[in-house]
């Protein structure tokens, strides 16, 4: 089994319904984002996948939570946007950009001492 891995990162504001703490205001945060990929197979050159195709679809993908209120977003009006919800959001919508390839997990970074990763 192989597992690779491409990182990525999202600038944006958000703030916790139902929070009683600092994090019931507006702020923001760099997230840095680790997608891990597993396959079983390599192709015909010896490859899981061309990390450059596989690091421009994830720039492309997290475009969308880019620079933005991840509150105005669809999916986080139902959802409150923690770090938790963030990195499943990423999990479940990046899966069928890379399919047949397979998530194994994403591992979402709020700060340097602080992560929560995501897997099913």
């Amino acid at each position: 089994m192989y597992e690779l891995a491409i990182k990525g990162d999202i600038a944006a504001a958000h703030f916790l319904r139902g929070y009683e703490g600092k994090c019931k205001n507006l702020h923001g945060h760099t997230w840095q984002i680790e997608i891990a990929i597993i396959a079983g197979d390599l192709d015909e050159i010896g490859m899981v996948a061309d990390f450059i195709v596989l690091k421009k679809q994830l720039k492309e993908f997290l475009t969308a939570l880019d620079h933005v209120c991840l509150n105005d977003l669809p999916y986080f009006k139902e959802v409150n946007p923690t770090t938790e919800n963030i990195a499943k959001y990423i999990y479940t919508n990046f899966s069928p950009v890379i399919a047949p390839l397979k998530v194994q997990k994403v591992r979402v970074w709020e700060s340097d001492s602080a992560s929560v990763t995501y897997w099913e």
